[in-house]
């Protein structure tokens, strides 16, 4: 079933940033620091609400599954399922419910793992590879058309400040 293309905005009135912040609950006299952490969470979160609608529209899945899935393919060999709940930052009991449903429809195996029978391994099935190696191709295709509207340049100097963000919060 082919994806249904988004709408043309190119006659859309553009927003302001006093609209725009307006939206977000952004008054003008609130402190520079709050107004961009206002911005960059509407940002994601906007982003984020974007690409889950996609995933449920085009492949019937929800992004916490994508996550899941997207960890397990960096790590052909498996990981356990402690790791993969650090790495996708959620609870081990969040883990296993989507190991259990994934397993059932055939995308992950679980299994003891030979270094310590007390953990489990889990890993994509060939059959997971190729269903990931779908959603994420999409995935792909649907954030260059979210970011197109930023030059390659803007990209690159967004990508730099934002690192450079999480540098400072690590050191912090």
């Amino acid at each position: 079933m082919p994806m249904k293309q988004p709408t043309d905005r190119s006659h859309a009135p553009a927003l302001s940033d006093a609209h725009i912040g307006k939206e977000a609950g952004v008054s003008g006299t609130d402190h520079q620091a709050i107004r961009l952490w206002l911005r960059l969470l509407a940002c994601s979160t906007q982003i984020e609400q974007q690409i889950s609608q996609r995933l449920r529209t085009r492949f019937g899945t929800t992004l916490a599954r994508f996550d899941y899935m997207a960890q397990l393919n960096r790590y052909p060999e498996g990981l356990r399922m402690k790791v993969l709940s650090r790495y996708l930052m959620v609870t081990g009991g969040s883990v296993t419910g989507l190991t259990d449903q994934l397993v059932s429809e055939g995308f992950v195996t679980r299994e003891e793992d030979p270094d310590d029978r007390r953990a489990l391994v889990v890993r994509l099935t060939p059959a997971g590879v190729q269903q990931f190696e779908k959603m994420a191709a999409e995935h792909e295709e649907w954030l260059n058309t979210m970011f197109a509207g930023l030059g390659q340049p803007e990209q690159e100097e967004l990508y730099r400040l934002l690192g450079h963000m999480r540098s400072v919060l690590a050191e912090g």
